[in-house]
């Protein structure tokens, strides 16, 4: 379907058109067509992201108009906030292909545009990246270049953030200015200190004061000609002496700090980006934006649901929700977010901690039913879990909950913190496996290889929600030490879930199915699949055995023995990487227990797996219910049995 692009933007092909063709007081129409065209796109293909690039739209106009990209260097952090940036930078056309197989990524990816200099997807990056390119071209004698990190106020709140800029603070050379979009949210509301300063800022008294200082002074820096730095030296002073009674967070690691201004006009920030460009070393501008800015609806509803809304109508608001016929399963976060308040309800030692997540991850039901038990910290996986080992510390049972691509950030504090000490942390890592349509920044394939690799660390994976609930109730265990779930995106497979729970002895698998023929072994959702292909294989005649392998670690060495002592074909299929995986555990048992069989292991290749629907992406990582069943036919040499018998008839 063609859609309408409007006037101005259908203009505009590159962002040197944008700069070309227009006056600045053209910008404001420009921004219209552009969040015009997100919105007529995203309400029909849904699969997207949506407030947080409504929120960004006049910001996005004006960096591109003020600035020289691709030659001045602009990051975005996150980058779920780009879809402007992609609309103006030759990829308007693509957009109803985003976050579809083949399709435009739904985050900045350097392979796919020159005007995407660094690829995001996780939080806190941008002014490290940012600094680092300063730097580097600095070095190189490119000393006009710009370079800007745009960067939320959630994001802000991650360690590395602090960390780029209390590097920048002390590189006075370095041409960067970082632009902080305040909207009080990541996801989910933000919270903590920071939340705090920030609104304390645009809510003092001396607000309309300093941004009428900024307005009317630096919007006339470029009349000053070689006086320009003396005056944007005073504007500084003014501020920091004006804001609020305490001194300003940036000014003292030694940003020159702009703002707060209003993130949607345009006209003002385009002005204020042009006089800035010429104010030498690290600078910091604070825009104020609304998340799902200039959409009726998204401005008057929930902004957590218009994060990503899925498909909507665009006339009323209404979100399209497909009704089943009959009762589906729930979704994994929604059995632990359920689970954890039962457990809680009998064990008061039971905490609940998630780094900015509550919603995904479900522990909104811990969060409203015990308050005083469950932690949002905010974007900051590292502090989650250390704060969850010193919660362990005083014995006290932390869930900690975390994508399984964000705990990644967190590796360290794991080993250290939380195993080196043997405290009794329980990670949920949710979004485990391929997650879909986010792609490779956010698929969760490397969990139960850096987890298996930690000493004291159990490693389990249910195969269906009953299971999920009796590993959350086995982690509680006395002197049960660090223990990681880890569980898949989406729905799972059992409609009546709510089983009474019971404690797993650790380190013991299940056998599901008898078998003589061929072994599978799974650990994990995964486990559905082998069940699928089984009972597509009984017509073929094929006995096949599967194990329900629960642990990688500890292993069920006893169940492995019988394996490999009865069988010797055998499978293994996890939705993790193949390197270090589930099946290099067994491979590891096989070899060092002498025994001798053909393995074949299914799961995600060595490469970075791009994005898709998630049954596309098992599809095509090999380990879906149609790989099994063709590996078991090929391994069984069964295609040449079923030619034979047919022949025959």
């Amino acid at each position: 379907m063609k859609y309408s692009t409007g006037p101005y933007l259908e203009q505009i092909n590159v962002p040197s058109d944008l700069r070309d063709k227009f006056n600045i007081e053209d910008l404001p129409n420009v921004s219209h067509d552009v969040r015009q065209y997100i919105v007529d796109v995203i309400s029909e293909i849904g699969n997207s992201h949506f407030g947080a690039s409504l929120g960004v739209v006049e910001l996005t106009v004006a960096l591109h108009y003020v600035f020289n990209t691709p030659e001045d260097q602009l990051v975005w952090d996150v980058g779920h906030q780009a879809y402007g940036h992609k609309i103006l930078t030759g990829r308007k056309d693509a957009l109803p292909t985003n976050r579809i197989k083949g399709g435009m990524s739904g985050f900045p990816k350097r392979s796919e545009s020159e005007y995407d200099t660094f690829g995001v997807g996780h939080s806190s990056t941008s002014i490290s990246a940012a600094l680092g390119m300063a730097v580097a071209n600095h070095y190189k004698g490119e000393k006009d270049r710009q370079h800007i990190a745009v960067i939320g106020d959630g994001a802000m709140t991650g360690g590395l953030a602090f960390e780029g800029l209390n590097h920048a603070g002390f590189e006075p050379d370095a041409n960067l200015l970082v632009v902080l979009n305040d909207n009080c949210m990541s996801i989910d509301p933000n919270v903590g200190a920071l939340r705090e300063y920030l609104t304390d800022i645009t809510t003092s008294h001396t607000y309309n004061k300093v941004k009428d200082d900024v307005w009317n002074l630096l919007g006339k820096i470029s009349k000053f000609g070689p006086d320009a730095q003396s005056v944007a030296s005073k504007i500084s002073t003014a501020l920091k002496g004006s804001l609020l009674k305490q001194s300003n967070m940036f000014e003292s690691l030694n940003f020159r700090y702009f703002g707060p201004i209003d993130g949607h006009d345009v006209v003002g920030m385009a002005k204020i980006m042009e006089d800035l460009k010429d104010i030498p070393g690290p600078k910091i501008l604070h825009c104020i934006t609304r998340k799902g800015a200039g959409y009726k609806y998204s401005e008057e509803g929930n902004p957590t649901k218009w994060h990503a809304p899925g498909v909507f109508n665009k006339e009323t608001g209404e979100i399209v929700k497909v009704v089943p016929k009959s009762p589906q399963p729930p979704k994994y976060q929604d059995v632990f977010g359920h689970t954890i308040v039962e457990l809680a309800e009998k064990n008061d030692k039971i905490m609940g901690v998630t780094p900015a997540m509550p919603t995904g991850c479900s522990l909104t039901y811990m969060m409203e039913a015990m308050p005083d038990r469950s932690f949002d910290v905010g974007i900051a996986e590292q502090h989650a879990v250390t704060f969850s080992a010193g919660l362990a510390t005083q014995g006290l049972v932390p869930y900690c909950n975390i994508y399984s691509t964000f705990m990644q950030r967190a590796f360290d504090q794991v080993l250290h913190d939380v195993a080196l000490q043997n405290l009794n942390v329980v990670f949920c890592l949710d979004r485990a496996g391929l997650v879909g349509a986010d792609g490779a920044t956010h698929h969760g394939a490397y969990d139960l290889s850096y987890m298996r690799c930690i000493p004291n660390m159990v490693v389990s994976a249910p195969m269906n929600e009953p299971e999920l609930r009796n590993l959350m109730f086995t982690a509680q265990q006395e002197n049960m030490g660090p223990f990681s779930i880890r569980y898949p995106r989406g729905k799972g497979v059992t409609t009546e879930w709510k089983t009474a729970m019971k404690k797993i002895k650790v380190g013991t698998g299940r056998k599901l199915t008898n078998g003589s023929d061929i072994a599978i072994l799974t650990v994990g959702h995964p486990g559905n699949f082998a069940q699928k292909a089984i009972d597509e294989l009984k017509s073929t005649g094929a006995s096949v055995a599967h194990y329900d392998m629960r642990f990688v670690k500890p292993i069920d060495e006893m169940m492995l023995h019988e394996v490999f002592g009865k069988f010797d074909k055998v499978i293994t299929v996890e939705d993790g990487c193949l390197m270090g995986g589930f099946g290099s555990a067994v491979i590891e048992f096989m070899a060092d227990q002498k025994y001798s069989a053909e393995v074949v292991r299914l799961g995600i290749p060595d490469e970075y797996i791009q994005h898709g629907t998630q049954q596309e992406l098992w599809d095509e990582c090999g380990y879906d219910t149609n790989a099994i069943v063709a590996t078991i036919k090929e391994m069984l040499n069964l295609a040449v049995k079923e030619t034979a018998q047919t022949a025959e008839a």
